[in-house]
C-alpha cells in the first residue's frame, strides 16, 4: 500500500515553534512552597528561533532571614540581598520583560506557583502566560536508558548545556534553555512544530495517526458531536466537542496517553460529526448516542439502563427491595444508583435507622407464630406476629417515604446519634462504615430529588447569553431536552423562543420519580440550569424542592468526602491539565 502524503491546512498551523518568543524562567527561594517562603531571585532568558535575545536577573530582598541551609545550597545570604528591591518592584519588571512570551521553567508548577503568589501578594495581575514544563516534557521523550532522572543536571549533561546548573536562577535558566532547545530538536523529529502541538503532545505520534489527519478537515469549527468508524459501519467510538473540527484534529497532530484511543484510531477509517446548535445539546446528543451504538471504545454511559434503585413497595407492610426497573405502580423508588454496592448501602443505611422489616415474604394480616431474630434485636417490630399493628408499621413507612422524596432528618439524626455513640466508644472503623451508608444515603436522596423536580415540570424553556452575542435557548420537557437554538446577535429573541417552542419534541412524561431521559441527561440539563448567567423564560408548572429537602444535609456528604480525602495525605493530587 503506497502511503498518501497529507498536505496540512492553514488553521493547523497554530504558533510555530521556530518564531515563537519562549521566556526561560528560574527562581531560587527560602524555601519550598510559596505559603510561609519567599522569592529571593529571579533569573530569566529570553530566546526566538534558537537564539538569545535578552536576559534578566535581580536579586530579591525577603521580608525575613535566608534559613542557613538554603544560603548553603544556593550561596544568597542576607549579605547580598540587603540592597536587592523588594519583590513589589522585581515582579513587575519581570513581567514586563517577559510580556507576550512563552513561559518555560523546569518543574514548573513550583516556579509557576511562587510568581503567582507573589502577583496576589503585590495585587499584580497574572498574565495568560502560557506554560510549558521541560521536566514534564522530558519524561515523555527520553527513556530511562537515556537519563537515570529527569533532574536539571542530568539533562544539562545530556544536552551538553554550555552551563552548569549551581542552583542560582540566572545559571539555572541558562541551562534550561539549552534542555529545551534539545527537547524541541527531538520533537521536531516526529511532527512537533507548533506551541499548540507542543501543549498536547504527550507520546510519539505514529505515522498511521498522522496519515489520518485528514479526516477531521470536512468537520465545522462548531459545538457538536463525533463518531470515529470502522471500515464496516461500526461506530467505535463517539465523543463531544464545543469544536468539532479542532478536537478531532488532536487525535492525528498530538498522540493520546490513553492507550486504547491510539488502538482506535488505528482502526478506524472515518469520522462523522453531527453539529449542534450549542454545547448542551452535543453533551445530550452525546450521551444518547453512546446509550444506543454502545461502541467499544467508551467507557461511560453505554448502559445507562443498569442503574439499580430502591422500591418502597406496595403492600400491607412495605419493605425495601433492590430492583433495576421503575414501574409506574404507586410505590416510592430511590435512585438510580451507579452499582449494587451503593443501593445495598444505602438500604443498610435506612433498615439501621427504622425498624422496617427485612424480611422479603409477602405478610398477610394473618399472625405468624414466631418472629425472626431481628425482632429480639429490636430491629424490627414484628408486624408478621402482630406485635406491631399496621397503623404503627405506618409509621416506620412513612418516615422511609419521607426521607427518599423529602426530609431525610429524621433518618439523618438517628444515624448521627448512633456513629457518635460508635466513636465514644472508639469504635472508630465501625463509625466509619456508617457514616460512609449515611453519606450514600443522603447523597443519592438530594440527587434523586433534583431529578424528580425537574421530571415533573411540563415544559421549561431557558436561555443564556453567548459571549460573541445572541442566547443560547433550550426547551426542557419532563426533564427531556426537546429543542436546542441560537439566537443572532442584536436580534430579539422572543420570536426564536416561540419557534422553538412550536417546534420541539413531544416528550411524555416517565412513571415517576423518573425524567423523560436518562438520569445521566437530566444531570446535564440540570448542571447547565444552575449555571450562573442562566435565565428561566417559561416554566409550565413548578419547579421546586420540597422543604425541607436532602439538600439540606450536604454537610454531611461534604465531611465525608472531606475524611476520606485527609485519610491520604500523600496521594497525587496534581492536575493532570498543562498549566496555563
Amino acid at each position: 500500500m503506497t502511503a498518501v502524503a497529507i498536505q496540512g491546512t492553514l488553521d493547523e498551523i497554530g504558533m510555530p515553534l521556530v518564531s515563537t518568543t519562549f521566556v526561560v524562567v528560574d527562581l531560587e527561594t527560602t524555601g519550598g512552597a510559596p505559603s510561609g517562603s519567599e522569592i529571593t531571585e529571579i533569573g530569566a532568558v529570553k530566546v526566538r528561533g534558537g537564539e538569545v535575545v535578552g536576559e534578566f536577573s535581580t536579586l530579591v530582598r525577603p521580608g525575613s532571614s535566608i534559613p542557613p541551609f538554603i544560603a548553603v545550597l544556593t550561596g544568597i545570604t542576607d549579605l547580598m540581598v540587603a540592597g536587592a528591591p523588594r519583590i513589589t518592584s522585581a515582579l513587575p519588571s519581570f513581567l514586563e520583560f517577559a510580556h507576550g512570551s512563552v513561559l518555560v521553567a523546569h518543574n514548573a508548577p513550583f516556579d509557576v506557583g511562587f510568581l503567582k503568589a507573589a502577583c496576589e501578594l503585590t495585587g499584580a495581575r497574572w498574565p495568560p502566560f502560557h506554560v510549558l514544563d521541560t521536566a514534564r516534557l522530558a519524561r515523555r521523550v527520553l527513556s530511562r536508558d537515556e537519563a537515570r532522572d529527569c533532574k536539571l543536571s542530568t539533562l544539562a549533561r545530556l544536552f551538553r548545556s554550555g552551563t552548569t546548573p549551581n542552583h542560582r536562577a540566572l545559571a539555572d535558566a541558562r541551562a534550561t534553555v539549552d534542555v529545551l532547545h534539545g527537547l524541541l530538536e527531538r520533537l521536531g523529529n516526529v511532527g512537533v512544530h507548533t506551541v499548540e502541538e507542543l501543549a498536547l503532545w504527550q507520546s510519539k505520534v505514529t505515522v498511521a495517526q498522522r496519515q489520518k489527519r485528514h479526516l477531521s478537515e470536512q468537520l465545522p469549527h462548531a459545538p457538536g458531536v463525533y463518531l470515529f468508524t470502522a471500515p464496516d459501519g461500526e461506530v467505535l467510538y463517539v465523543g463531544k466537542s464545543k469544536d468539532l473540527r479542532t478536537r478531532v484534529r488532536t487525535y492525528f497532530t498530538a498522540s493520546e496517553t490513553r492507550p486504547r484511543m491510539t488502538e482506535m484510531v488505528s482502526i478506524a477509517t472515518g469520522v462523522t460529526g453531527i453539529e449542534c446548535a450549542t454545547p448542551l445539546e452535543a453533551e445530550v446528543r452525546e450521551l444518547r448516542l453512546i446509550a444506543e451504538r454502545k461502541p467499544r471504545y467508551n467507557r461511560r454511559s453505554r448502559f445507562p439502563e443498569r442503574g439499580s434503585w430502591l422500591k418502597l413497595t406496595v403492600e400491607a407492610f412495605p419493605r425495601l427491595s433492590l430492583v433495576r426497573q421503575v414501574r409506574d405502580d404507586d410505590a416510592t423508588y430511590l435512585g438510580p444508583f451507579g452499582s449494587r454496592r451503593l443501593a445495598e448501602a444505602a438500604m443498610t443505611a435506612v433498615h439501621e435507622a427504622v425498624p422496617i422489616r427485612q424480611c422479603t415474604q409477602r405478610l398477610s394480616m394473618k399472625p405468624a407464630s414466631s418472629a425472626c431474630i431481628l425482632a429480639d434485636m429490636g430491629r424490627c417490630g414484628a408486624p408478621c406476629t402482630g406485635a406491631e399493628s399496621p397503623a404503627d408499621y405506618a409509621v416506620h413507612v412513612d418516615a422511609v417515604r419521607q426521607a427518599f422524596t423529602g426530609d431525610p432528618g429524621p433518618l439523618v439524626r438517628r444515624l448521627l446519634e448512633r456513629i457518635s455513640l460508635l466513636a465514644e466508644q472508639q469504635r472508630y472503623e465501625e463509625a466509619a462504615v456508617r457514616r460512609d451508608r449515611l453519606s450514600t444515603l443522603v447523597r443519592s436522596a438530594a440527587r434523586g430529588q433534583r431529578m424528580a423536580a425537574l421530571a415533573a415540570v411540563p415544559q421549561l424553556v431557558a436561555a443564556r447569553r453567548r459571549e460573541l452575542g445572541g442566547w443560547e435557548l433550550h426547551v426542557i420537557r419532563y426533564g427531556r431536552l426537546a429543542a436546542a437554538e441560537v439566537s443572532p446577535p442584536g436580534a430579539d429573541p422572543r420570536p426564536y423562543v416561540d419557534a422553538l417552542v412550536a417546534t420541539a419534541e413531544t416528550v411524555r412524561p416517565a412513571p415517576e420519580p423518573l425524567p423523560a431521559a436518562t438520569a445521566e441527561e437530566a444531570e446535564c440539563v440540570l448542571r447547565w440550569l444552575e449555571t450562573p448567567g442562566t435565565r428561566l423564560v417559561r416554566v409550565d408548572g413548578v419547579w421546586a424542592l420540597p422543604w425541607p429537602s436532602a439538600a439540606g444535609y450536604a454537610a454531611v456528604v461534604e465531611a465525608r468526602d472531606e475524611d476520606h480525602y485527609a485519610a491520604q495525605p500523600f496521594a497525587d493530587r496534581r492536575p493532570l491539565r498543562p498549566l496555563r
